[in-house]
This record gives structure tokens, C-alpha cells and sequence, in this order.
């Protein structure tokens, strides 16, 4: 994907941030954030994994259960398999008009009935709503051997990450933009850093070392260490910054970012305005 640059707005009295798309699927994206300290990198982050709203399934009722597994174990694994869902539709339990009681705005049912023998498999799960399904069918949850059965209705709602695992958003991982200069006057053109880097970022040419791609440097510093002229010099951003976002809940990753943007940015504003009411 071709690289593309975004205007997003971080809060009350920040100035406009920069953020460069790198890499982007549906499930993945790769970008740059520039222009904020570490401690806002680390909130985003923090964000996208553990405050970003997402559907799971929060409460089984077994009919049958005749698998090798209790019923504890198989509603666990029934947690974890992602859900599709509309973020416009649902609301948080707590925040729906029936108060949490639950109802078609804020509660979706979903149904399984299967015999032996066979592997039973998330695919298997029949839900009421038509937005809402596993984002995988393929995922096993328990085999059934002959002559057993299992039947029960499970009931899945909004939630957060930082409440339980299987309402995480997302896999965030992020570094400073690496910065790496070459003391032209000290590197003699050996080659021992362009061997060491495990990246292969570095070439030699003519005696002269090249940077090809700086954003895939992992900060390693093997060229620093091994750089018999100490002419390499790498250190990280404390500016700009590369994030890595893997989606793992029923939203693309580009609605888990954004959402999280948002929620930052309405925390700030609380923040602000909480501030200017202390005298």
C-alpha cells in the first residue's frame, strides 16, 4: 500500500500530529506517528489494546455437555474467538437505556447444537444478529467423540480489554523512529557492520556504507558494537514513532486506531476541562 498521510487531532491545546500510513490490511497496519513524547505513544497504545470496545461472548448456558471437557473449559475458549460486530449498533452494557438488563441494543444470542462424531468448530455458532459471527470459522473448540452432544446458548456484549483478555482490541507494538548516522571520517569501508546487521539494512558500496531502509532497523546497535572504528552512531526518536498493529478483535484495524484516537482525545478534553475548574 502507498504511503499516506493523515491529519488527527490529540486533544485540547495540541497542535495537529502527523500520522503516515506505511503498511495496511484489514488486519494489520504499519504507520508512523510524529511529533508527540513517549508518554502519548504509550497511552495510544495502551488504548488500542485495552479500551477500545469489542464483542465477546460473556455467558454461556449449557443445554447438553457430554465432550471430555467441563463446561468451564469450553465457555473460555468460546471467549476467545473474535466477533464481528457494528460499532453504530451495539452499546456498552452500562451505557444501554435497559440499564444493563439486556436487550437486542446492547446483548446478541448465539446458538449451537452439534452430535458426535466431529470436531466442533466456532464456524458452528449461529447467531441472531447477521453483524455479528466469529471472525474465523476454523477455530476448534472441543471434539466430540460418538454418542456425545453438545448444546447451549451463549450471549455476547460489549466490553474492554482491560476488564478481561478476550475483549482485547488489539497486539501493539512500537519504537522510536531509529536514527542512524555514519562518521564518514572515521569508517574505513571494512564491512563488519554490514555483516552484523541482522536487518541486512546497511550495504557497502565503493567502500562506503549505505543506509536501505532505516524504519527496519530494530535498534539492535550489533553494527555499533562491532564497529571496530566506532563510526556508527543509532539511537531511537523520542519524537516520532513506528507503531505495529495487529487487529485481534472483530474490527479492522484501522476502526481499532481510530477509536482509539478518539477515546484518547476525549480524555484529554475531560482532563482539561476538570483542570480548569480547580482554583
Amino acid at each position: 500500500m502507498e504511503k499516506e498521510n493523515l491529519m488527527v487531532g490529540v486533544g485540547v491545546g495540541c497542535d495537529k500530529v502527523q500520522v503516515q500510513v506505511i503498511r495496511q490490511t484489514d488486519a494489520e497496519m504499519t504507520f508512523l506517528l510524529k511529533g508527540v513524547r513517549p508518554s502519548f505513544a504509550n497511552a495510544l497504545r495502551r488504548i488500542m489494546i485495552s479500551e477500545v470496545p469489542t464483542m465477546a461472548i460473556e455467558w454461556v448456558d449449557f443445554v447438553k455437555n457430554d465432550s471430555a471437557l467441563p463446561d468451564e473449559v469450553i465457555a473460555n475458549r468460546l471467549g476467545q474467538v473474535p466477533l464481528t460486530f457494528d460499532q453504530k449498533v451495539y452499546n456498552l452494557p452500562d451505557q444501554c437505556r435497559c440499564k444493563g438488563k439486556g436487550c437486542s441494543r446492547c446483548q446478541v444470542k448465539l446458538i449451537l447444537k452439534k452430535k458426535a462424531p466431529g470436531m466442533v468448530y466456532s464456524g458452528d455458532l449461529k447467531s441472531e444478529s447477521p453483524d455479528v459471527k466469529p471472525v474465523f470459522d476454523k477455530i476448534p473448540i472441543v471434539e466430540l467423540f460418538e454418542e456425545q452432544e453438545l448444546e447451549f446458548e451463549a450471549i455476547a456484549q460489549l466490553g474492554f480489554g482491560k476488564d478481561h483478555a478476550k475483549w482485547q482490541g488489539a497486539v501493539v507494538g512500537y519504537k522510536g523512529v531509529p536514527q542512524i548516522k555514519i562518521d564518514a571520517k572515521r569508517c574505513n569501508g571494512c564491512g563488519v557492520c554490514v555483516k552484523r546487521c541482522v536487518k541486512k539494512i546497511l550495504t557497502l558500496k565503493n567502500k562506503k556504507v549505505r543506509v536501505t531502509s532505516t524504519l527496519d532497523c530494530n535498534l539492535c546497535l550489533q553494527c555499533v558494537d562491532f564497529c571496530p572504528k566506532k563510526a556508527i552512531e543509532v539511537k531511537a526518536s523520542e519524537e516520532d514513532w513506528v507503531f505495529n498493529v495487529e487487529s485481534v478483535c472483530g474490527l479492522k484495524v484501522k476502526d481499532v486506531v481510530v477509536a482509539a484516537a478518539d477515546i484518547l482525545d476525549q480524555k484529554l478534553e475531560n482532563f482539561s476541562k476538570n483542570l480548569r475548574r480547580l482554583k
